[in-house]
């Protein structure tokens, strides 16, 4: 089973087949989780079987599921015990952050970089450049600028800083849970912030594979390049989810591992080495999920309660059954 993750507001969420946990750090320096069931819905289950088009179904349903996640977190991080989340003032500010750098996952972001590179590369350099490939080229080359100047605007606030340390602390974690060592924070302080299935990686490869695939595509009008772009922004998802699990599975393979290096150069600048603190919070909630969702598995039939609340303390790294 391979298990995925996202760095929320002061914290972390993990999800398996059927649990989805997050575990946050509270002003008062206590780690608070939020669990949730996954709602298996019978048409996704169909379609997240079909290559090309699971790629879309599962940046959709991860968007979907992640909503009440990320809410939770930028609800709860810095209350205090008596206080109540709608008079919080800090509260749009932290949602706004996270905002910020999760527009890059969704579909409205996806069509931003995509339309204004596609205009940009019409209006500055169609007229000196007829080559199809060259101009796919200055293209792509200009998406790359925009989403690293982006990255780069935004890791300099202090939110998403910390933001992008509990992203870090969420790759430690899977690579410790997926080489076999128990998950204590010695442990997984040794492990890379890098991983090859991380959504940074799926974001580059969505560049090169829209340089390749718009080379079939020819244009009359900077508009009809920019509708091209948009009508085959499916594809280029579905292209590159596809890619994204290929390079995963070829990382171990010598020369083949070399096909997600520019996934793990962009994961530079969207993780960062987190404090023991934050890889303890992605710890607890990497543990309860795994212990919830192998419980889960085993009772499949019944129903659990849909959300919980609680605290959640480090437990060792349990076993796969």
């Amino acid at each position: 089973m391979d298990y995925g993750g996202q760095a929320v507001v002061e914290g972390v969420m993990f999800g398996g087949r059927h649990i989805q946990v997050t575990a946050i750090r509270r002003k008062n320096g206590e780690i608070e989780t939020f669990e949730s069931r996954r709602s298996h819905r019978p048409v996704f289950a169909f379609f997240k079987k079909i290559p090309l088009i699971r790629g879309m179904i599962a940046l959709v349903d991860s968007s979907a599921s992640g909503a009440k996640h990320l809410q939770f977190a930028t609800d709860r991080y810095d209350l205090e015990a008596d206080e109540d989340p709608e008079e919080n003032t800090s509260r749009l500010q932290m949602l706004f952050g996270v905002a910020v750098v999760g527009v890059l996952s969704l579909i409205v972001g996806k069509t931003i970089f995509t339309a204004l590179p596609a205009f940009l590369a019409s209006i500055l350099f169609d007229q000196v450049v007829t080559n199809l490939i060259l101009q796919n080229l200055i293209e792509g080359a200009i998406k790359t600028l925009l989403l690293l100047g982006y990255l780069l605007a935004i890791s300099q606030t202090s939110v998403i800083k910390r933001l992008f340390q509990y992203h870090g602390a969420e790759h430690k974690v899977i690579n410790a849970y997926e080489s076999g060592m128990e998950l204590t924070i010695e442990n997984v302080q040794k492990q890379s912030t890098l991983h090859y299935r991380c959504g940074s990686s799926f974001i580059i490869l969505t560049v090169l594979v829209g340089v390749i695939l718009y080379s079939f595509f020819s244009y009359d009008t900077v508009w009809d390049r920019i509708l091209t772009r948009l009508l085959l922004l499916p594809v280029v998802i579905g292209l590159s989810y596809e890619l994204l699990r290929f390079t995963n599975t070829v990382r171990d393979i010598p020369f083949l591992t070399y096909l997600g290096y520019p996934g793990l150069w962009l994961q530079k600048l969207t993780t960062r080495e987190p404090d023991d603190d934050q890889v303890e919070v992605a710890i607890s909630a990497f543990v309860q999920m795994v212990e919830q969702d192998n419980k889960v598995g085993q009772t499949v039939n019944q129903s659990p309660p849909a959300c919980t609340f609680g605290g959640n303390s480090l437990a060792k790294h349990p076993k796969e059954g």
